[in-house]
């Protein structure tokens, strides 16, 4: 089961800069049982390999529409930034549609910043209860409108982000669980 919040969760690295947001969705597993080589890499590569497939041809068609407004698209990426066997998670280093921000122990911040808006993505493995092997998986996504365009542009999206993200959390738990009853 997933749950949704419209909070950033209290341990994020975000939780400081909530009120600078016009916008925060955070879906969260239950409780898994997350291996020792299920650190935040492994989980920012899930994260980046389990979107749903439908969600690229919405890629295409978006880039074909937002490519006229001058903003970015993801046909600027080079094979190698899409590739994420490339990436290191180090801040500053582009990866697919995002860039990384931030990256603790627990957390990695993706995110990017356009003319109509600013997104930022956390990957947050919860460790707060007392099972150290047993930790939730937390996608928080916060947005900030820079214009009027940036809150138009994201009222269509929203759903649908919503439902990506959502997929995308099932697929990476559906991969954990493969692999730990393995």
């Amino acid at each position: 089961m997933i749950i949704k919040q419209n909070k950033i969760p209290d341990y994020s690295i975000l939780k400081k800069d909530e009120k600078s947001f016009h916008y925060i969705d955070s879906f969260q597993s239950q409780n898994l049982i997350i291996r020792p080589d299920n650190d935040i890499i492994s989980i920012g590569k899930l994260f980046l390999t389990s979107g749903p497939k439908w969600a690229d041809s919405l890629i295409l068609i978006r880039d074909k529409v937002v490519g006229v407004f001058g903003l970015k698209t993801s046909e600027q990426l080079t094979d190698e930034a899409r590739n994420p066997d490339n990436f290191k998670f180090q801040a500053g280093e582009q990866l697919d549609i995002f860039k990384v921000y931030a990256k603790t122990e627990n957390e990695l911040v993706l995110g990017d910043d356009d003319k109509h808006l600013s997104f930022s993505v956390s990957l947050l493995l919860d460790c707060k209860n007392n099972d150290i092997e047993k930790k939730k998986i937390m996608i928080t996504t916060m947005i900030e409108y820079k214009n009027i365009f940036g809150r138009i542009y994201f009222l269509p999206v929203k759903p649908i982000h919503q439902l990506i993200v959502k997929k995308t959390l099932k697929k990476m738990i559906k991969k954990i669980e493969n692999v730990t009853t393995e």
